[in-house]
């Protein structure tokens, strides 16, 4: 007899293996139901930098049900109010911006769980359609709903080991691009400042047995990345690895992308 359904994310983090997850920024469903079976194991739906809405979450989260890739979501805000609605669309995980206090970091944790061990509101009608495990959704749920932080300002480094701590927080993630910003670096996401802080955050979730994770672009930084002990991958998004095999097929003739100019013969 088989045990209780438990989330690949989950049961790979668990296990010390590394996830990948492509971000979804546009509204295609096709797109997202190619990424879910194209061997990531999470989609990164975008709602705080792309027109990814509501209601596109839950076209995506029935358009990959029952495929390998489960659907997580980055919120705008780190609100309670904001994670209940993708939570109640079905989604899997949630990942909340900009956690720089352990207060935060509660909220967060708080957001994905159901009373008495967290806040989030009984409505889960939809969510209970899609769920893999239908039957008990809301014990099923609280078992495996990810819950991921970022830490993306300098303030919250100094934090990071109260944040790690926290009950409930599943990944501590280290928001690159915004903590260069934050150090006046803007974009220098791999400046030896950046580097160090992510040192600090990695070892701040390994001693309280977090899983760690960073932006990944490219094979070999994953990589690397893989080594110091980072296990969350956040891939580039399916517009960007589009335009990355069109370039890689259409390179060799010669072709260049339309506005780049050509290289000096």
């Amino acid at each position: 007899m088989e045990g209780p359904w438990e989330s690949p994310v989950r049961r790979r983090l668990s296990e010390s293996l590394p996830v990948f997850g492509c971000t979804i920024t546009s509204t295609s469903l096709e797109l997202a139901a190619r990424a879910a079976r194209a061997g990531f194991h999470f989609l990164w739906l975008e709602l705080e930098h792309s027109p990814v809405t509501l209601e596109t979450v839950r076209h995506v989260v029935l358009a990959t049900r029952g495929l390998p890739a489960v659907p997580f979501a980055r919120v705008p805000l780190t609100e309670t109010w904001m994670a209940k609605g993708v939570l109640d669309a079905g989604v899997h995980g949630v990942i909340f911006p900009f956690v720089s206090t352990p207060a935060l970091a509660r909220t967060a944790a708080d957001a994905c769980r159901y009373p008495p061990a967290g806040r989030r509101g009984s409505g889960e009608s939809l969510a209970t359609t899609t769920w893999p495990d239908p039957d008990g959704y809301c014990d099923s749920a609280d078992r495996n709903i990810v819950s991921v932080v970022i830490v993306e300002e300098a303030s919250a480094v100094a934090h990071a080991d109260a944040i790690a701590a926290t009950p409930g927080v599943d990944v501590v993630f280290v928001g690159t691009g915004d903590l260069s910003f934050s150090f006046g670096l803007r974009g220098q996401q791999h400046h030896p400042q950046v580097e160090e802080a992510a040192a600090t955050v990695l070892a701040a979730a390994r001693k309280h047995g977090k899983a760690a994770g960073r932006p990944a672009g490219t094979h070999e930084q994953t990589r690397r990345y893989i080594e110091q002990g980072f296990l969350f991958f956040q891939a580039p998004s399916e517009l960007a690895l589009f335009e990355a095999g069109a370039r890689q097929f259409l390179a060799p003739h010669g072709v260049e992308p339309a506005g780049r100019r050509p290289p000096a013969r």
